[in-house]
């Protein structure tokens, strides 16, 4: 079940138009799949130049609270932050550290957050947005599992904002149209500067799958090199 709603998730994050599309999937789909009971999302815009906040379980002035006391005091966060990484209260803390922790104190208690996690978004080597998840008084604590699910959901997350940015929906050409949306989604990373094993890793396929692929796009677009293809797409765009 797990499974598939992972597999339903990443299929809908690579068919996504744009940002609002992959937000939604996120948030309609999160709660469920982690069996989390408040659950959100933030994300940078570039385009937009604004922060997009999303949150399902809690009221906004938990939001509110956050931004003002919690966020600076976060350890999970800190952690997300600083290794590019999810992370949950007990790779950090022991029980007891946690509950005495100031976000615990000043803002998870209050809210019926017993058990927390966070993901990142990464984008061209930053953090651009991260993914928050709580669970209630009684039910168990996030696990490595969890951990394994949130780092596979995060990397589509990241590599499919990222083939957006590069690649938006407004601005779609012949040349764009020829590719499906994996495809775009492969060239976006490429354009990046990710080797075949970091774009494997990075969407849960085998090296061979992305050689595959590439070779399928530059039969497309008739290109013979990776810098061509990012070239010719790009051309696409601008012209």
């Amino acid at each position: 079940m797990v499974n598939h709603a992972l597999h339903s998730l990443i299929t809908a994050f690579a068919n996504a138009q744009n940002h609002q599309q992959i937000r939604s999937h996120f948030m309609e789909t999160a709660g469920e799949l982690f069996n989390a009971q408040r659950w959100g999302i933030y994300v940078y815009d570039k385009h937009l130049g604004d922060s997009h906040i999303e949150v399902k379980g809690l009221p906004d002035r938990f939001v509110e609270q956050y931004e003002k006391i919690g966020r600076q005091v976060d350890p999970v966060l800190q952690y997300v932050l600083k290794y590019h990484a999810p992370a949950h209260e007990q790779l950090i803390l022991t029980p007891q550290e946690w509950k005495q922790s100031l976000l615990y104190q000043n803002c998870c208690s209050g809210y019926d957050h017993e058990h927390i996690m966070t993901g990142p978004i990464v984008g061209r080597g930053e953090l651009i947005g991260t993914v928050h998840f709580a669970r209630t008084w009684g039910t168990p604590a996030f696990n490595r599992d969890d951990l394994a699910f949130l780092s596979g959901v995060c990397a589509h997350l990241s590599a499919n904002l990222a083939r957006i940015e590069l690649f938006p929906q407004q601005f779609t050409s012949e040349v764009t149209k020829k590719l499906t949306p994996r495809e775009l989604q492969i060239a976006s990373l490429v354009a990046q500067g990710l080797t075949n094993a970091q774009i494997g890793r990075e969407l849960w396929i085998t090296q061979n799958s992305v050689k595959q692929a590439l070779k399928r796009i530059f039969r497309k677009l008739n290109v013979t090199a990776r810098a061509q293809m990012v070239a010719r797409l790009q051309k696409s765009l601008d012209g």
